[in-house]
């Protein structure tokens, strides 16, 4: 029995994201072990009939001597586990991982781009430097034998190509980590007086929730029909994340409805009639803004890498520069006003969702390049 083990920075990310094609590896004969850091969410990985591997990844990552031990730990994990193939998912596992996988086992080599971040945008100084380390660590992280590595939107492999980290045969595109079409079924939309709108992500200030806020105050005061509501709560491991005390004085103002978190995103997108992420995080491709698609809603995002990857702009949603409330706060108002407008761009992101986001279609993909890199053992 092969095995394969993914190391992914949290639990909940994995459990998130690529639960579905861990469960698609075993059926398919491979032994899973999955390396996350330490949370509640572990308990369900195991349950699942997963293999757990704790690793202390950090956060913040600003601590020299808690990465090194990260690094460290994946070095043993690697020679205990020897798996046939490591599938590295987001940053922090991809490099740390791939640095390990050479210092170590050498064994065939997945990594998944997740979105860039800031530190291939960054003019400062400082984050000039940080993209020269980078740069340097990403070649030497995947330059092993036999590597592949998924982007979900061509700016970032474009990036990735152009900073010569690695080459063109080496990488693939597919559209996100993909969505169930059964559990976030297009439903029409609900009626009311006022036209829903719906936000859900971390509570972040690059996920462009200050604008939506600001979105929010202005429509009201031009009386524009609408209820704005953001979903989602602060990430106090996050320096960019909005402040609890912001949180909570959002969670008084009459203009913007703050529920926190939430677990039924599917039904809170059926009783939507917008889907809104003003985002310029840095994204890999939203897996809202697929959910989104599947739930035959129209969308609101920004003309950034990774969003603007995600729609149609003019056929399933609309796209609005980064940063711009104002931009944003309009293009509401279009899809308010409009209503046989949005409903059409909604009925036509279930069929892009069909085509691009099917959760069976990305499995297949991901599972063609496992036998792929094996094959050439």
């Amino acid at each position: 029995m092969k095995k394969i083990l993914f190391v992914v920075n949290t639990p909940e990310f994995f459990l998130s994201h690529r639960a579905p094609l861990a469960e698609a590896a075993e059926r398919n004969g491979y032994s899973v072990h999955v390396a996350t850091c330490a949370g509640i969410a572990a308990e369900e990985i195991t349950r699942r009939g997963f293999i757990h591997h704790e690793v202390p990844f950090s956060r913040s990552g600003q601590n020299p001597f808690v990465e090194l031990k990260a690094v460290c730990k994946l070095l043993m994990l690697f020679r205990k586990v020897k798996p046939d193939l490591i599938h590295l998912v987001t940053i922090k596992p991809m490099l740390y991982g791939g640095l390990a996988n050479r210092f170590s086992i050498s064994v065939p080599l997945v990594g998944a781009v997740s979105g860039l971040g800031t530190v291939f945008t960054s003019s400062s100084l400082l984050g000039r430097l940080r993209r020269f380390v980078i740069k340097r660590l990403y070649s030497f992280a995947l330059g092993c034998r036999l590597v592949k590595v998924i982007f979900q939107n061509p700016d970032d492999k474009a990036t990735l190509l152009n900073s010569g980290v690695i080459s063109e045969r080496n990488t693939v595109l597919i559209r996100g980590s993909g969505v169930d079409l059964n559990e976030y079924e297009a439903v029409p939309e609900p009626d009311g007086d006022k036209t829903q709108v719906v936000m859900a992500a971390r509570l972040l200030l690059e996920k462009g929730v200050c604008e939506f806020y600001k979105a929010a105050e202005l429509l009201v005061s031009r009386n524009v029909p609408v209820e704005l509501k953001l979903i989602g709560t602060p990430d106090p491991g996050n320096p960019k994340s909005l402040s609890e005390s912001e949180f909570e004085s959002w969670r008084e103002k009459p203009f913007i409805n703050v529920l926190g978190f939430r677990k039924d995103i599917a039904t809170q997108y059926a009783n939507a009639n917008i889907v809104c992420l003003p985002s310029y995080y840095g994204e890999g491709l939203p897996k809202s803004l697929i959910e989104a698609a599947a739930c035959g809603r129209a969308i609101i995002t920004t003309d950034s890498p990774g969003c603007n990857y995600a729609i149609e702009n003019g056929v399933t949603g609309l796209l609005v520069p980064p940063k711009d409330h104002i931009a944003l706060a309009d293009a509401i108002e279009e899809l308010v006003v409009n209503e046989g407008k949005r409903k059409q761009m909604g009925k036509a992101g279930r069929a892009f969702a069909e085509k691009h986001f099917d959760i069976d279609v990305v499995v297949k993909q991901h599972l063609a390049i496992y036998e792929e890199l094996l094959s050439y053992e």
